[in-house]
């Protein structure tokens, strides 16, 4: 195996401000201590590839500098018939992105020198990984992993509307800004949900998160119980909302508060399928690679990731034996609205 890193850049990130940055954040890399080579991404698809390829060529330790958008196309070039194609690689995340959202489920420092700092302590623990099935925008039924949040909805239409337009004005301005325009062409949307291989139930959806990680959509904390190494999804159902309701509600949504409103649904789960006679699409990461007839599930413990030395991440729950998932599943259940399908 290589000792080297292979650090893969996506120059585009933070309005094309990565690119311009990178020679020099390679040479603090490089006067840490922290040996690597890179690569940068000219296209959709290059992450996925550049990191398959360097799989095959030996590294055991890859890092993706850019938004979570890049962290999931490198994640996927990972991973093959849900497992690491090599068992010890370890995965690091250097974020210049316009939402960085991921990062705050694990603490990983946004200030770039902190963050190169925090690579080269070395320190990895085992998290899970989302698997969604679903239909592509090409039409055909496609598999990927992701690392942080899936959803489906309005956030999903938000996604895809920022990412048709500049992010010049960071992550937080641009993706509330993405909000309230998508808000006001959406509507709810008649959907069928199951977890865990229960009853399905009808709802009128407005978003709903699969989350593995805490935060999406530039800063806002759907998912604050969520944690990394549970073996679980945190699924946050928001139902019936009505534009007014959702503006009324943007604040507890990112500040985490909002798990108790009535029109909220939450419940642990390992499997979940979505489906919807509408057009319901759906976000993984940050990118929209497709729509609902949509089926999650978890892969615990299943990639080697770098965190800070000061994370909090080995407090957190291990992992949960397959025979009492769905027991924890049912307790963790708050509170949801839904029809039963007959």
């Amino acid at each position: 195996m290589l000792q080297e890193a292979k650090v893969i850049v996506n120059p585009a990130s933070r309005n094309g401000r990565t690119g311009k940055l990178w020679p020099s954040l390679s040479e603090k890399m490089n006067a840490s201590g922290f040996a690597h080579q890179w690569e940068m991404t000219t296209g959709q698809g290059d992450g996925w590839r550049i990191a398959r390829e360097a799989v095959q060529q030996g590294f055991n330790r890859i890092i993706a500098v850019g938004g979570d958008g890049t962290v999931n196309e490198v994640i996927n070039g990972l991973f093959e018939n849900d497992r690491l194609i090599n068992p010890d690689l370890a995965f690091g995340v250097l974020s210049m992105g316009t939402g960085g959202d991921f990062i705050k489920a694990v603490g990983i420092p946004g200030i770039i020198d902190d963050a190169i700092r925090y690579l080269t302590c070395n320190r990895v623990e085992r998290v899970d990984i989302g698997k969604a099935r679903f239909v592509g925008n090409d039409g055909q039924v496609a598999d990927r992993y992701f690392l942080n949040i899936a959803d489906l909805g309005l956030g999903a239409e938000t996604v895809d509307r920022v990412n048709h337009t500049t992010k010049a004005f960071g992550g937080f301005i641009s993706f509330l800004w993405g909000t309230l325009v998508s808000l006001l062409h959406y509507r709810n949307k008649a959907t069928e949900i199951t977890i865990d291989g229960g009853e399905t139930f009808r709802t009128q959806l407005t978003l709903c998160a699969i989350a593995n990680g805490t935060h999406f959509g530039g800063g806002m904390n759907i998912a604050p119980l969520a944690k990394l190494n549970d073996g679980l999804f945190d699924v946050v159902l928001c139902q019936g909302f009505s534009k007014p309701e959702i503006i009324a509600n943007l604040r507890r949504l990112y500040g985490g508060t909002h798990l108790d409103h009535p029109k909220v649904g939450y419940w642990k789960a390992t499997r979940l399928k979505i489906s919807s006679p509408e057009k319901l699409l759906l976000e993984l990461d940050g990118e929209q690679p497709g729509v609902a007839e949509v089926e999650f599930s978890i892969l615990p413990a299943a990639l080697n990731l770098y965190v800070p030395i000061e994370s909090n991440i080995a407090a957190l729950n291990p992992c949960i034996p397959g025979e009492n998932r769905t027991a924890t599943a049912e307790r963790g259940h708050i509170a949801a609205e839904g029809v039963p399908v007959e």
